[in-house]
């Protein structure tokens, strides 16, 4: 499932559960059972058992990081600029509803920071989101909901206003304000988290429940089209998917228009960027800055995962190279 749109055209809708169908393949790619997709916590707390609770591939962090890097460089020569996001891991927020049997490691717990800290090493501009996360959680608002993977649209919303803060602060857009996407009206919709509805036998998942989903109605004046150029792009998974809210959240706090290029979790970044640059979007269009999204507990997987993306997500090292020094000659 792939969106490109400008905040006109967003289109809101409840995608949870396609999103989810495919992300079995991110345990260690071999067929699990629905039941051991999922770690059930207390209170009926859901986490997705393919994100390890103990083992950081600081390899993998460290191949990618510099992948990144050299992606980075290959955009600052076509005068565009390069934000990163790493959406912390669940567990680590929650760890006091994990079940006693699956803690999680010291190592886990830090890797988080350790990776920011390898990312501003690097040269590379990216928010870090923890403690965004940490101050949603710490009002009336939970940062991630009970029973789904993915955050909340508060979550989502306050994490883009930080990112909008970030480009304006090492960035300067042309032209003038304008053209933003408006924010709708908040309203409440009972449904199964994603976790629940996809992993669990129907006698479990009602034991679980439904969660209430706080998002936003779309607002009428983003029904009409709009074809003006988008200075910012945004490209990522369901994290940013448009029920959410980042990205029309971006637009608003840009007072400019952002668009949007995201797949399913287990096409993964790496495909997701491709398909952006290899696209006569950008071909016909540069944008100013690119935001690219991705998941802490998925870091370390390069677009050589051939055990973790589908089919399509995966390329080689080499073909990777390939296609981006044809993409940004």
């Amino acid at each position: 499932m792939t969106l490109q749109c400008k905040p006109s055209r967003f289109i809101h809708r409840w995608s949870m559960p396609a999103l989810l169908a495919g992300l079995l393949s991110s345990l260690s790619g071999t067929a699990v059972q629905a039941a051991s997709a999922v770690i059930t916590g207390n209170g009926g707390w859901l986490f997705p058992a393919w994100e390890s609770l103990n083992k950081v591939d600081t390899t993998g962090t460290t191949r990618n990081i510099e992948l990144i890097k050299a992606l980075q460089q290959r955009l600052e020569r076509a005068h565009i600029g390069l934000v990163v996001l790493v959406v912390p891991m669940k567990a680590p927020f929650y760890a006091q509803r994990l079940p006693a049997d699956q803690p999680l490691s010291t190592a886990v717990m830090q890797r988080y920071e350790h990776l920011q800290s390898d990312l501003i090493r690097a040269g590379l501009s990216t928010l870090n989101i923890k403690p965004i996360l940490q101050s949603t959680e710490q009002g009336q608002h939970t940062a991630f909901y009970r029973a789904d993977y993915h955050w909340t649209a508060w979550s989502a919303e306050n994490t883009a206003d930080a990112t909008a803060q970030l480009i304006t602060e090492r960035y300067r857009l042309q032209g003038e304000p304008g053209g933003g996407a408006a924010l709708g009206q908040w309203f409440d919709r009972r449904a199964f988290g994603d976790l629940a509805s996809n992993f669990l036998p129907a006698v479990k998942r009602k034991a679980i429940g439904r969660d209430i989903y706080t998002v936003r109605h779309q607002a009428e004046n983003d029904l009409l089209i709009d074809d003006a150029p988008a200075p910012v792009q945004v490209i990522g998974n369901s994290f940013v998917q448009p029920y959410l809210g980042f990205t029309q959240k971006l637009s608003n706090a840009l007072d400019r228009p952002v668009a949007l290029t995201w797949n399913p979790g287990d096409v993964g970044p790496w495909a997701t960027l491709l398909q952006y640059l290899e696209s006569a979007d950008f071909a016909q269009h540069k944008p100013q800055v690119i935001v690219w999204q991705f998941n802490e507990g998925q870091f370390h997987l390069g677009p050589d995962a051939t055990a973790n993306w589908n089919a399509k997500g995966v390329t080689s090292l080499s073909q990777w190279h390939q296609r981006i020094n044809k993409a940004l000659p």
